[in-house]
C-alpha cells in the first residue's frame, strides 16, 4: 500500500473514531436524560436504562481511543454489515411496546443479560474493540475462552430483549435481518484475522463461534 493511500486510511479512521465516539457518548446523554425523567419507573427498567448508558459510554471510549489496526477490511459491505448491524436493531425502541407483564418481564432479563454479557466482554476486549472487521490482537480471555464471538452473542439477547417489547411481524423480521447481517460480520471478521494474524488459526480450531456445541 502506498504512503498517500495508508495517510487516507489513517485519516479515514481517525474520523470515524471522532465521529463514532460521538456519536456513542450522545446515546448515553440521552438515555441519562430519560433516566432522570423516568425516576417513577419500575426498577427493572432504570436499572436496564443504566446499564445502557455505561455500555455506551465505554463503547464511546473505546471507539476514540482504540489503536491503530493492523489491518482492515477492504470493500463497501464490510463497512455496510458493520453500519446495520450497529445501528439497525435499536430502532426498534421507536416501535410502540407491548403493555403485558410476560413479554415485559422477559424483555428486561433479556436486556440486562446482555448488557452485562457485553460489559464483560468489553472489559476483556479492551482496545481491541472496532465496529468494522479489523485486525489488532486475538483477545483469548473471559468469554474468548469458551466463544470467538460473546460480543455478537450478547448484542443478540439484547436485541431479543427489545423485540420482545415490541412482538409484531416487523419487528420479528428485523430480528431475523439482523441475525443475518451478523453472521456475515462474523466471517468478514474471522477471515480478515485468519489473513493478518497467525496465532488465530490455532485459536479458533479450539473455539465455536457462538453456542458451545452449537456454532
Amino acid at each position: 500500500m502506498s504512503t498517500v493511500a495508508l495517510s487516507k486510511a489513517s485519516s479515514y479512521d481517525r474520523t470515524m473514531q471522532l465521529f463514532g465516539g460521538m456519536w456513542f457518548m450522545l446515546l448515553a446523554f440521552g438515555v441519562t436524560i430519560k433516566i432522570g425523567s423516568s425516576v417513577n419507573d419500575p426498577w427493572p427498567s432504570l436499572l436496564s436504562s443504566f446499564c445502557l448508558a455505561v455500555f455506551y459510554v465505554l463503547l464511546g471510549l473505546l471507539t476514540m481511543t482504540r489503536p491503530p489496526a493492523k489491518a482492515q477490511a477492504d470493500g463497501l459491505l464490510p463497512r455496510l454489515a458493520a453500519f446495520v448491524g450497529t445501528y439497525m436493531p435499536w430502532t426498534i425502541a421507536f416501535f410502540g411496546k407491548t403493555d403485558q407483564a410476560l413479554p415485559n418481564l422477559a424483555s428486561t432479563a433479556c436486556v440486562l443479560t446482555g448488557m452485562i454479557m457485553m460489559l464483560v466482554t468489553i472489559r476483556h476486549l479492551g482496545r481491541s474493540f472496532s465496529l468494522v472487521p479489523q485486525a489488532r490482537n486475538v483477545v483469548q480471555t473471559g468469554p474468548y475462552r469458551w466463544i470467538k464471538h460473546p460480543l455478537y452473542l450478547a448484542e443478540e439477547i439484547a436485541v431479543l430483549g427489545v423485540v420482545l417489547r415490541s412482538p409484531t411481524p416487523l419487528t420479528a423480521v428485523l430480528l431475523v435481518l439482523h441475525v443475518g447481517v451478523q453472521i456475515c460480520r462474523i466471517y468478514y471478521e474471522e477471515d480478515l484475522l485468519r489473513r493478518n494474524c497467525p496465532e488465530y488459526s490455532a485459536y479458533e480450531a479450539s473455539r465455536w463461534r457462538l453456542i458451545p456445541h452449537v456454532w
